[in-house]
């Protein structure tokens, strides 16, 4: 089992420089995101189960723009 854990500082900017090929290429079963600074609704989802991670798990901080985790499996 591969599990990779990694700080975004930011998913959504993350996702405009090539996340999810990254993503698709480190073929980890589980991937721990730090510092999403994004809400589960901003982003689409549908994004990470076509890069073969059927399940996510997103805990946002409180306050829009701060930290919050991931994981995807």
């Amino acid at each position: 089992m591969k599990i990779i854990s990694y700080n975004v500082n930011g998913i959504r900017a993350a996702l405009k420089k090539g996340f999810i090929e990254w993503l698709v290429s480190t073929n980890a079963d589980v991937v721990c995101l730090q510092e999403i600074k994004a809400m589960e609704d901003q982003l689409d989802l549908s994004l990470f189960e076509d890069a073969g991670y059927k399940y996510s798990y997103w805990y946002s901080a409180q306050k829009k723009g701060y930290s919050g985790v991931a994981i995807l499996s």
